[in-house]
C-alpha cells in the first residue's frame, strides 16, 4: 500500500485541506469528516478532479501496473469488499472517457471520501492523496489498464488449459 495508513502530520493535513477545497462549505465539511463516526464525507467530481471507477478485479492489476510505471500514482480508493476502485485524474476526463466497463465520475457526481491517513469501516485510501494536486495521467492509467487487462486474459486463457 502506496504511503500506507500511517500518513500522519503536515501530509495528511495538507490532503484534507486539498479535498475539502472542492466542498461548498469546506470549513463544515472538514468539522464534521474530522468528528464523523464513519470517517467519510461525500466530495464533489469534476472541479479539482474527476474519478475512473474500475472493477476490483481489473483495478488491482491497474494499479500494479501503474505503481510500476510511476514513482508514485494519483489518490486510489477502494470500496468496501475491494469490488471496485476509484483512480482519481484530472478533470474534464470524464467527459472524455469511452472504454467500456469503466464508469466514470465528473461534475454533478459525488463521491464518497475516506478521511486521509485514518481507517474507516468501508472506502478506504490505497494511495491517499499527498496535498499537492498530483493526479493520475489518463493516458498512462488507459495503458496500464490494457496491460493488465491482457496478463488477466493471459491468465484466463492459461487456466482453460
Amino acid at each position: 500500500m502506496i504511503g500506507g495508513p500511517g500518513m500522519a502530520g503536515a501530509g495528511a493535513k495538507s490532503a484534507v485541506e486539498w479535498l475539502v477545497s472542492v466542498s461548498p462549505d469546506p470549513e463544515t465539511c472538514r468539522w464534521e469528516w474530522e468528528r464523523s463516526p464513519l470517517g467519510v464525507t461525500l466530495l464533489p467530481a469534476g472541479l479539482l478532479w474527476d474519478v475512473l471507477i474500475l472493477t476490483g478485479e481489473l483495478g488491482y492489476p491497474t494499479l500494479d501496473v501503474l505503481t510500476r510505471m510511476l514513482d508514485r500514482p494519483g489518490p486510489v480508493l477502494a470500496d468496501f469488499g475491494d469490488s471496485r476502485m476509484g483512480f482519481f485524474v484530472p478533470p474534464g476526463t470524464a467527459a472524455r472517457w469511452i472504454g467500456t466497463g469503466v464508469r466514470a465520475a465528473g461534475p454533478g457526481t459525488w463521491i464518497v471520501v475516506p478521511y486521509p491517513g485514518r481507517a474507516s469501516g468501508g472506502v478506504r485510501w490505497l494511495v491517499p492523496p499527498d496535498g499537492t494536486g498530483h493526479l493520475t495521467d489518463p493516458v498512462l492509467l488507459e495503458l496500464a489498464m490494457h496491460e493488465a487487462a491482457a496478463r488477466l486474459a493471459g491468465e484466463e486463457q492459461a487456466d482453460d488449459l
